[in-house]
């Protein structure tokens, strides 16, 4: 593929030495705007100039070119840029048809393009998971096309992915009841290296969903090792657990602004007191375990001066806890209270409860804090 992209925000990121890439709805938009282009025109643009909503004006090479009776087919393959995405090097595809007149652009779900079967997403039941930014550039792409040549734009778009449903089982999609394959995401076209929005995205809709099918209590798990206690803690369907991982402020801000009645905080100890210090996002290289303040809460917990001073020289988190379980120390107890008071602070006033399960690396449950509403 290739695009020129120099101002905005792709121009900020490749001068700070990131590539950025571009998101599956700007590579369906492509693909469409080529197929609609050989349908009406009998060949294919390459590469294949769009307009993203902030203006850039990418070009995409194409990687597919069939042009059949009826049907155009042009395909794209995505480039992530320096982001670690799940559909990096995907070939996505858009093939597109005459549609029935006055019907304007009809979007079908191909093969590994998934299918949305709950409500709470920003889709019907029974859509494409195409979303809304997507369609719209895809819309503005065949009005484009249809101009140039004089056509009304009553088409239909079948978006496919090749290896789509197998790469969704790595997503949110499943559990968000996306089925049979990828959602064609994007709000700006571009992907921004290491933002994970895709991931704080995912967390959003899962919410969206768990409110829809009327649940009030979820649970947001920093692995799968929290989320298997928590569910086997409280017997929460999979549509309440949210895969939280490293954003907890991702979760604590949706719910504040789309509450659920209760919220279980489940985690590892070591991430849950980065959480108890005020961090809301616990991933490794953008916050640390401080053992200064696990030893101020040991201190609370009732520990002796010389226990604390032998917390706050711990190697790791839960060597830190285990020294003050040895003693008979609550130290796990101390650091889910205090992250359960963080939660509240960030949910301002939400009618949310929440508790906070810490755990060990296998599972074991080292300190909880009871529900406490705002």
């Amino acid at each position: 593929m290739g695009a020129d992209v120099s101002g905005g925000r792709a121009g900020q990121l490749r001068s700070s030495g990131l590539r950025p890439g571009w998101t599956t709805g700007a590579c369906a938009t492509a693909a469409a705007k080529a197929a609609y282009t050989a349908l009406l025109g009998g060949a294919f643009p390459d590469p294949v100039e769009i307009v993203l909503p902030r203006g850039e004006r990418p070009a995409f090479a194409l990687a597919v070119e069939e042009l059949a009776a009826g049907r155009a087919t042009a395909g794209v393959v995505k480039d992530a840029g320096d982001d670690p995405d799940v559909t990096h090097g995907a070939l996505v595809r858009a093939t597109v048809r005459a549609g029935a007149a006055g019907s304007g652009v009809v979007f079908r779900a191909g093969p590994g393009v998934g299918t949305v079967t709950k409500p709470g997403l920003p889709l019907p039941v029974g859509e494409p998971a195409v979303n809304p930014v997507p369609r719209q550039l895809i819309r503005a792409a065949i009005a484009e096309v249809a101009r140039e040549f004089g056509a009304a734009g009553d088409v239909e778009v079948e978006l496919s992915v090749d290896g789509g449903e197998e790469l969704a089982r790595r997503t949110w999609n499943p559990r968000l009841g996306i089925l049979g394959g990828l959602s064609i995401l994007g709000t700006t076209g571009i992907v921004v290296p290491y933002s994970c929005s895709a991931w704080i995205d995912s967390i959003r809709r899962g919410i969206d969903v768990a409110r829809a099918a009327g649940h009030t209590h979820v649970a947001g798990a920093t692995g799968a090792t929290s989320e298997k206690v928590v569910a086997a803690a409280y017997g929460l369907p999979e549509d309440a657990l949210l895969d939280m991982g490293d954003f907890a402020g991702a979760v604590l801000k949706y719910l504040r602004r789309h509450p659920v009645p209760r919220l279980t905080v489940c985690g590892g100890f070591a991430k849950l007191s980065k959480l108890a210090a005020g961090h809301l996002d616990l991933h490794s290289g953008r916050s640390q375990v401080d053992t200064a303040h696990l030893a101020a809460l040991a201190r609370e917990a009732g520990a002796p001066a010389d226990l604390a001073a032998r917390v706050a020289d711990a190697n790791t988190a839960l060597q830190a806890v285990q020294l003050c379980a040895t003693a008979g120390v609550p130290l796990g107890d101390t650091v889910a209270r205090h992250a359960r008071r963080v939660a509240l602070e960030v949910l301002r006033g939400a009618p949310v409860t929440v508790d906070v399960i810490c755990i060990d690396r296998a599972g074991t449950v080292v300190g909880r804090a009871e529900p406490l509403g705002p």
